[in-house]
């Protein structure tokens, strides 16, 4: 038996957790050191903005390929990569942050592998809505739909849990409704934009892949398909 003593205080990060934390916030470190010149030269002051011209998500990017049906790979891939690069270090770090607690939380209780599915899903999921009902010309960025998508995940195990306990299954929902109300308040206050969209897309399909990706779930699909047919 494992000493009480000789535990750790907190439960270890799923790897894949703490390698997407690091790439997103890596990703920071080199362009603010880059922007403060103690790296790469003068022209690292345009590290950022040259990144985000090459892997930010476009919905007009995506509506020319769609009307001249050419999906070249370097631009199909910003469906995928986006969720790395940001506008700013803050915005990177609260992004991470969210994904190290909904990313320890899912990969506990799914695997690695789910939160993989879960957040490039959610982030190509949330990319491809964003671009079918806004079409805007802002570049989308940053891993906030992929966050969300974890947070759906959560929810959805939260949801599960409650209705084993013969609760209100609604509460399930507090979290994302919290997230919102705040996203509401803030966008009256400094005013809003369109990059909700992605993000409550992201939740919705994380919450969806979920459904299949909890221990059990996949068996459940297949026998209610076959109770169907």
């Amino acid at each position: 038996m494992t000493h009480p003593h000789n535990e750790p205080p907190l439960n270890p990060l799923p790897p894949v957790v703490i390698a997407l934390f690091l790439v997103i916030v890596g990703i920071e470190v080199v362009f603010n050191l880059g922007a403060r010149g103690l790296m790469g030269g003068p022209q690292a002051v345009g590290w950022r903005l040259g990144t985000l011209e090459r892997f930010a998500f476009s919905a007009e990017i995506f509506a020319w390929m769609r009307e001249t049906g050419r999906w070249p790979i370097e631009h199909v891939l910003r469906f995928v990569s986006y969720p790395f690069v940001h506008a700013s270090f803050t915005h990177a770090l609260f992004a991470g942050v969210m994904l190290l607690a909904l990313g320890k939380m899912v990969g506990e209780a799914m695997g690695s592998l789910a939160v993989v599915l879960i957040f490039f899903g959610s982030a190509a999921g949330g990319a491809l809505i964003y671009a079918l009902s806004i079409g805007s010309s802002a570049p989308l960025i940053g891993a906030f739909p992929a966050v969300y998508g974890l947070i759906g995940g959560f929810t959805y195990m939260l949801w599960l849990r409650l209705g084993q306990l013969g609760e209100n299954q609604i509460r399930a929902f507090t979290l994302i409704g919290f997230l919102l109300l705040f996203q509401l308040i803030f966008g009256l206050l400094f005013g809003a934009n369109s990059e909700w969209v992605s993000d409550i897309a992201g939740f919705a399909i994380g919450f969806a892949l979920s459904s299949v990706l909890v221990p059990g779930g996949w068996s459940k699909l297949v026998d209610r398909l076959r109770q169907r047919n």
